[in-house]
């Protein structure tokens, strides 16, 4: 596979110049070069933010959902096609505001998607309003005072419920997030990744240099199979663990269970497809 398959070096970009999210585009288009997943058997999905642009500079499948709404087509497109790599991305206003009612079930569903989440503490496309995950403290045009909520922890949530895998990144280090995405992907089941991706526009508290400064990779002599250990990891946030930090025990996928196959064990799609090629030549017979 060419290592330029994703390049779209020839489009105007909507995002401010220093963004985090340059980062991850790059890190997210070398993981898969490097796992040789061809375009044509890639969807990325994603809602509404800048963050959800991201599948616009991909030459590959995408659908763009609504605001908050990037799971349950993944979580679809997925369970029709299996074979296909599915990969849904967006912002942390959209994953865990707008959309966390989906990004609690999608980890109880466990369908074989890697959910990637830009986490700048902001809403940036909506001009800087306080997000879920947003630090206590932190002013806004709209929270003038002060952020006054303890911030929503997505790491927390995801082994408390036990997810199939859950880990965390730091936009500002390509190549170790390339590698942790790498394993998100290649995990079976359904693995977020929580990006830390500062917003230089609508957010000067948490920018690259406070995330550097308040992040630390986990040792080798970490296990994240050990849940009791993972959800105390998760809770930590001086500094804030990067890495994988939790992989549960194997269970079977949303695929799997819903047990959308035929009886030859291939995706239904490829019947459907079978049927509309008939339906085509029966027309054309006319």
């Amino acid at each position: 596979m060419k290592t330029n398959a994703y390049d779209m070096d020839d489009i105007d970009m909507a995002w401010c110049p220093g963004c985090g999210n340059f980062n991850i585009l790059k890190s997210l288009k070398k993981a898969l070069a490097e796992l040789s997943i061809e375009p044509k058997g890639l969807v990325v999905v994603s809602g509404i933010g800048q963050a959800a642009k991201i599948p616009h500079y991909f030459k590959t499948h995408f659908f763009n959902g609504l605001h908050g709404r990037a799971l349950p087509p993944a979580t679809g497109i997925k369970a029709v096609n299996p074979q296909l790599t599915v990969i849904a991305e967006s912002g942390d206003g959209d994953m865990y505001g707008e959309g966390g009612n989906h990004f609690l079930h999608a980890i109880r569903r466990n369908p074989d998607i890697t959910n990637i989440i830009h986490n700048n503490m902001v809403y940036g496309l909506t001009k800087g309003q306080a997000s879920p995950t947003s630090q206590f403290g932190f002013k806004t045009p709209v929270q003038t005072k002060g952020v006054v909520l303890e911030p929503f922890n997505p790491l927390a949530l995801a082994v408390s419920q036990n997810a199939s895998f859950a880990a965390r990144a730091f936009a500002g280090d390509e190549e170790e997030t390339k590698e942790i995405i790498k394993k998100a992907i290649q995990h079976k089941g359904y693995a977020l990744v929580d990006i830390f991706q500062p917003c230089v526009s609508f957010n000067k508290v948490n920018t690259f240099k406070w995330f550097k400064d308040n992040t630390a990779y986990l040792d080798d002599t970490y296990d994240p199979y050990d849940r009791r250990a993972a959800f105390e990891k998760s809770l930590e946030t001086h500094p804030f663990a990067l890495g994988v930090i939790y992989v549960g025990p194997p269970k079977n996928t949303y695929e799997q269970n819903i047990g959308l196959y035929d009886k030859d064990k291939n995706p239904l799609v490829f019947r459907e497809q079978k049927r509309s090629q008939k339906l085509q030549q029966l027309i054309q017979s006319f």
